[in-house]
């Protein structure tokens, strides 16, 4: 069976169309930008999605990636103001922001941010001495971002960060700096514990002088109330006092009897009660005593007898043999009657 050439032909001319259509119809997938060239020359940007191209007359030039990248910088040694060698290396997050720019005003995008960090590494770390590189990483990571995100902004990029990742000073470097920082750390214990030992040495001296200060007044108090207590007394005797003199005054023997007696009964109290003495000694009589203790019971007699009645007369006396001892009034038997 023969096949016409009016069959051959609309064979050709569907196939044709279909190959024609399939080349003009783009999908860009997301997160990606793609140039279209027409004859060599840029004319727009595929977004994500389909899109349609002449065939034949517009060609995809650059496929861009518009999702942030991270780009590792490598390793390289750096000399610092004070002249001491560190070896740096760090990361770089950029993303494309025009697709164009960053497919034809540079050549090798990547490339071309990894040389400019690191080139503005090399600056901006060596114009800074070794202390301040190890303690102010973040001053120098925004530097950095500032210089070359306002290099790269002709490119169509986006620099976000910069991170200075390590910083390796040499191994005599090191071990110097651990000595002093342990010198440094032992110079602070020093001056903490002389600190501590001075306050706690304030303190004492604060916590001895309150102690010398209250008992300064506790002594002052107790004197105050010792004296006290003999100004008392002492009124107190002379109130006794003077009212045995009146009462002697007025004629009353009796009195005056009380009054002996009661010291001569302390004074034996005292003796007797002295723990160094096992046997007492007594120079006196024991009549003296008998008839000072019976004065005093005819004092309680006069003082509580009833309706005025007479109290009975006193035993007598005997008199004494003592010739220091004052003779009792009315001879030596007593007071008369």
């Amino acid at each position: 069976m023969s096949v016409s050439p009016f069959a051959i032909v609309v064979l050709a001319i569907l196939v044709l169309a279909i190959l024609v259509i399939f080349m003009g119809v783009k999908s860009v997938p997301q997160g990606r930008e793609w140039t279209v060239e027409r004859f060599g020359r840029y004319t727009r940007t595929l977004r994500p999605g389909l899109n349609l191209i002449v065939p034949f007359v517009d060609q995809i030039g650059a496929k861009l990636s518009m999702m942030e990248t991270v780009l590792e910088v490598p390793q390289q040694e750096i000399i610092t103001r004070d002249n001491a060698m560190v070896t740096v290396d760090g990361v770089i997050f950029y993303q494309v922001l025009d697709a164009a720019k960053a497919a034809y005003e540079v050549g090798n995008l990547e490339t071309a941010i990894i040389n400019l960090t690191m080139t503005n590494i090399r600056t901006v770390m060596g114009s800074m001495d070794l202390d301040e590189l190890l303690s102010n990483r973040d001053q120098i990571n925004v530097r950095l971002m500032k210089v070359v995100d306002d290099a790269t902004e002709p490119w169509g990029v986006k620099v976000t960060r910069i991170e200075i990742r390590d910083i390796t000073p040499p191994r005599d470097l090191v071990e110097s700096m651990g000595r002093q920082m342990k010198a440094e750390r032992d110079r602070r214990a020093t001056i903490l514990e002389a600190e501590g030992t001075r306050q706690a040495q304030i303190l004492r001296a604060e916590g001895l002088k309150q102690a010398a200060i209250l008992e300064a007044e506790g002594r002052r108090e107790a004197a105050f109330r010792d004296a006290e207590a003999r100004e008392r007394s002492a009124e107190a005797e002379a109130k006794a006092t003077s009212a045995v003199s009146e009462a002697i005054a007025a004629g009353s023997v009796q009195a005056i009897n009380y009054f002996v007696a009661n010291r001569y009964i302390d004074s034996l109290k005292a003796i007797a009660s002295a723990p160094n003495q096992k046997v007492l000694f007594m120079p006196v009589e024991a009549s003296n005593v008998i008839g000072a203790i019976g004065g005093i019971a005819e004092i309680a007699r006069e003082a509580f007898g009833r309706d005025g009645a007479t109290p009975p007369a006193a035993p007598p006396r005997r008199p004494s043999t003592d010739p220091a001892a004052p003779a009792p009034e009315g001879g030596p038997w007593g007071p008369k009657a």
